[in-house]
């Protein structure tokens, strides 16, 4: 070996600083604990309820009744937030989406709850109205079909003030309507509810094929056309960057990029422009299920698989990640995994 190569190997040296455990910890600055993580939970008007989601093995429809109990154990083992997602089967469907704030909602009976036995977690519920309206989108519908923004926006900001009197302490809009961040934020300071309610803006949430079964689960599929006029282009680094601004410029609090595994520039992207703003990625069900479906056929370890999506979302600059595989997370917290 010549001088030069012996001198280069010697600068390039990097097992003798990854031989240890602590040592490799000291190399990865991306640590997870359960205060990065927020469990989505789906809560169906059947109030006894144990439905699970046929694509998401592991993931259920809870009715009110049994919440409390499926959540105590999580909570014991230290998860600090929940994100409410209303699933209706029984109440009716409509144009206006009545149902996403009437006294029967799921979701408005679940969050007093929540507070009442669970006084330290933090609850957030997602704003839509795609699993209330009979058409399965996100807003209001004109006669020709296209989304009237305005009525959309107004209606958005009385649902989550409705959910805000509840007793949540963040409203997440993940409607995609321009000005709803601005017309909730109104909303809330007309309620006087302004300063003590966060609003997580799902800001960049693009238009994916990994939302499959999230609507599965939420029975919110459209019942005509697709979502692409309103979520974001998947190659649209440009959007993305124009939507999280108007969102900033609008008031939110929180910042989110959704899906995650396939959008970490984005990720990147996002923190770097908002770095003081807490960012948030939401694992989405199609990345669950994907995980969970290769893990099960032998592909890899659904533990190993889960650990490096997690180190990814942190490296790439999430704050905190939203994801189906909480109870997995906190589990291997425990047993010092992660």
């Amino acid at each position: 070996m010549h001088k030069g190569d012996e001198i280069r190997l010697q600068t390039v040296t990097l097992h003798s600083s990854i031989f240890h455990p602590i040592l490799r910890k000291w190399q990865s600055v991306q640590s997870i604990s359960s205060d990065n993580i927020v469990y989505p939970v789906f809560v169906v008007d059947i109030e006894d309820a144990k439905l699970e989601v046929d694509s998401m093995p592991g993931v259920y429809r809870y009715g009110i009744n049994r919440i409390i109990p499926e959540i105590k154990p999580l909570v014991e083992k230290g998860l600090k937030s929940v994100l409410l997602f209303g699933v209706i089967t029984q109440l009716s469907k409509d144009t206006n989406g009545s149902s996403a704030d009437s006294k029967d909602n799921p979701v408005l009976q679940a969050v007093p709850m929540l507070r009442s036995s669970f006084p330290d977690l933090v609850i957030a519920c997602d704003v839509c109205l795609c699993s209330y309206t009979n058409h399965g989108h996100c807003g209001i519908l004109r006669d020709n079909g296209s989304i009237h923004n305005e009525l959309s926006i107004k209606r958005l900001a009385e649902v989550a003030v409705a959910y805000a009197k509840a007793g949540c302490h963040i409203v997440a809009p993940s409607d995609m309507m321009d000005g709803r961040v601005l017309a909730i934020k109104n909303a809330l300071r007309e309620a006087q509810m302004c300063s003590s309610v966060s609003l997580l803006s799902y800001a960049v949430k693009f238009a994916s094929a990994f939302y499959g079964p999230f609507r599965e689960a939420s029975k919110s599929s459209p019942a005509f056309g697709n979502r692409k006029a309103y979520q974001l282009p998947p190659g649209s680094s440009g959007l993305a960057a124009r939507a999280a601004s108007r969102d900033v410029d609008e008031g939110c609090d929180l910042l989110m990029v959704k899906p995650g595994i396939a959008y970490l520039d984005i990720l990147r992207q996002t923190k770097q422009a908002y770095p003081n703003i807490p960012l948030f990625v939401y694992q989405v069900s199609g990345e669950y299920a994907m995980l969970y479906h290769a893990a099960k056929a032998g592909s890899f370890s659904l533990e190993d698989g889960v650990a490096e999506t997690l180190t990814a979302f942190r490296r790439a600059g999430a704050d905190c990640i939203i994801t189906y595989f909480a109870p997995l997370i906190l589990d291997m917290l425990a047993e010092g995994k992660l």
